[in-house]
Protein backbone atom coordinates (compact mmCIF):
# COMPACT_ATOMS: atom_id res chain seq x y z
CA UNK A 1 0.00 0.00 0.00
CA UNK A 2 1.31 3.46 -0.91
CA UNK A 3 1.15 6.09 1.84
CA UNK A 4 1.61 9.83 1.80
CA UNK A 5 5.09 10.99 2.72
CA UNK A 6 3.66 13.28 5.36
CA UNK A 7 0.49 12.67 7.38
CA UNK A 8 -2.43 15.07 6.94
CA UNK A 9 -2.25 18.30 8.93
CA UNK A 10 -4.85 17.01 11.40
CA UNK A 11 -2.46 14.24 12.47
CA UNK A 12 0.86 16.07 12.56
CA UNK A 13 1.80 18.57 15.28
CA UNK A 14 1.53 22.27 14.46
CA UNK A 15 4.85 23.58 13.22
CA UNK A 16 6.21 20.17 12.21
CA UNK A 17 6.44 21.25 8.56
CA UNK A 18 8.62 24.16 9.71
CA UNK A 19 10.86 21.99 11.86
CA UNK A 20 9.51 23.50 15.08
CA UNK A 21 8.81 21.55 18.27
CA UNK A 22 5.20 20.68 19.12
CA UNK A 23 5.41 22.22 22.61
CA UNK A 24 7.63 24.41 24.75
CA UNK A 25 10.06 27.13 23.70
CA UNK A 26 10.23 27.52 19.93
CA UNK A 27 6.78 26.01 19.35
CA UNK A 28 4.29 27.98 17.31
CA UNK A 29 2.30 30.45 19.38
CA UNK A 30 -1.42 29.85 19.80
CA UNK A 31 -3.91 32.03 17.97
CA UNK A 32 -5.17 33.39 21.29
CA UNK A 33 -1.75 34.48 22.51
CA UNK A 34 -1.01 36.15 19.15
CA UNK A 35 -4.32 38.03 19.29
CA UNK A 36 -3.59 39.08 22.89
CA UNK A 37 -0.16 40.42 21.91
CA UNK A 38 -1.70 42.28 18.95
CA UNK A 39 -4.33 43.87 21.19
CA UNK A 40 -1.69 45.05 23.68
CA UNK A 41 0.29 46.64 20.85
CA UNK A 42 -2.84 48.19 19.32
CA UNK A 43 -3.96 49.72 22.63
CA UNK A 44 -0.45 51.06 23.30
CA UNK A 45 -0.38 52.63 19.82
CA UNK A 46 -3.82 54.18 20.37
CA UNK A 47 -2.66 55.66 23.69
CA UNK A 48 0.43 57.16 22.04
CA UNK A 49 -1.66 58.58 19.18
CA UNK A 50 -4.19 59.86 21.71
CA UNK A 51 -1.49 62.07 23.25
CA UNK A 52 -1.38 64.00 19.97
CA UNK A 53 -5.08 63.95 19.04
CA UNK A 54 -6.64 64.68 22.45
CA UNK A 55 -9.38 65.51 23.20
CA UNK A 56 -10.50 63.71 20.01
CA UNK A 57 -10.09 59.96 19.60
CA UNK A 58 -7.02 58.96 17.57
CA UNK A 59 -8.92 56.98 14.93
CA UNK A 60 -6.64 55.91 12.08
CA UNK A 61 -3.81 58.04 13.47
CA UNK A 62 -3.06 55.10 15.78
CA UNK A 63 -1.77 53.18 12.74
CA UNK A 64 1.31 55.40 12.60
CA UNK A 65 2.63 54.64 16.10
CA UNK A 66 1.55 50.99 15.69
CA UNK A 67 3.67 50.65 12.56
CA UNK A 68 6.64 52.47 14.06
CA UNK A 69 6.57 50.60 17.36
CA UNK A 70 6.16 47.24 15.63
CA UNK A 71 8.90 47.69 13.02
CA UNK A 72 11.43 49.21 15.43
CA UNK A 73 10.94 46.65 18.20
CA UNK A 74 10.90 43.67 15.81
CA UNK A 75 14.18 44.75 14.22
CA UNK A 76 15.82 45.74 17.52
CA UNK A 77 14.55 43.01 19.86
CA UNK A 78 12.76 40.38 17.75
CA UNK A 79 9.49 40.98 19.59
CA UNK A 80 6.94 43.73 20.12
CA UNK A 81 5.92 44.89 23.62
CA UNK A 82 2.77 42.76 23.36
CA UNK A 83 4.80 39.72 22.31
CA UNK A 84 7.14 40.30 25.24
CA UNK A 85 4.19 40.46 27.64
CA UNK A 86 2.79 37.18 26.28
CA UNK A 87 6.16 35.37 26.13
CA UNK A 88 6.39 35.29 22.33
CA UNK A 89 9.04 36.19 19.77
CA UNK A 90 9.36 36.30 16.00
CA UNK A 91 11.32 33.47 14.39
CA UNK A 92 12.89 34.09 10.98
CA UNK A 93 15.31 32.35 8.58
CA UNK A 94 18.47 33.79 10.19
CA UNK A 95 17.93 33.53 13.95
CA UNK A 96 21.54 34.49 14.71
CA UNK A 97 20.94 37.89 13.04
CA UNK A 98 18.46 40.70 13.53
CA UNK A 99 15.28 40.60 11.49
CA UNK A 100 15.78 42.29 8.11
CA UNK A 101 14.10 45.69 7.91
CA UNK A 102 12.18 44.73 4.77
CA UNK A 103 10.66 41.70 6.51
CA UNK A 104 9.54 43.85 9.45
CA UNK A 105 8.05 46.52 7.19
CA UNK A 106 6.19 44.08 4.90
CA UNK A 107 4.96 41.97 7.83
CA UNK A 108 3.75 45.04 9.73
CA UNK A 109 2.03 46.56 6.69
CA UNK A 110 0.13 43.32 6.09
CA UNK A 111 -0.68 43.00 9.80
CA UNK A 112 -2.15 46.52 9.77
CA UNK A 113 -4.56 45.36 7.05
CA UNK A 114 -5.65 42.68 9.58
CA UNK A 115 -7.19 40.32 6.99
CA UNK A 116 -3.84 38.67 6.03
CA UNK A 117 -3.30 37.86 9.72
CA UNK A 118 -6.65 36.04 9.82
CA UNK A 119 -5.91 33.89 6.76
CA UNK A 120 -3.98 31.04 8.35
CA UNK A 121 -2.40 27.85 7.05
CA UNK A 122 -2.55 24.36 8.59
CA UNK A 123 0.18 25.36 11.05
CA UNK A 124 -1.72 28.46 12.16
CA UNK A 125 0.67 30.97 10.55
CA UNK A 126 -0.94 34.07 9.11
CA UNK A 127 -0.46 35.13 5.51
CA UNK A 128 1.75 38.02 6.70
CA UNK A 129 4.11 35.48 8.30
CA UNK A 130 4.09 33.14 5.31
CA UNK A 131 4.97 35.93 2.87
CA UNK A 132 7.90 37.10 5.03
CA UNK A 133 9.06 33.59 6.00
CA UNK A 134 8.54 34.27 9.70
CA UNK A 135 6.58 32.66 12.52
CA UNK A 136 5.48 33.78 15.97
CA UNK A 137 6.79 31.25 18.48
CA UNK A 138 6.78 30.79 22.23
CA UNK A 139 9.84 32.30 23.88
CA UNK A 140 9.56 30.39 27.14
Amino acid sequence: MVRDAQPPSQERPRGAALGLPAEGPGALATFGSRVGAFLVDAVAAALVAGLFTAPSLPGNWSLLPFGLITVVTLVAFGQTPGMRLFGLRLAHPRPEERLALWRAVVRTALLMLLVPALVVDADGRGLHDRLTDTAVVRDC
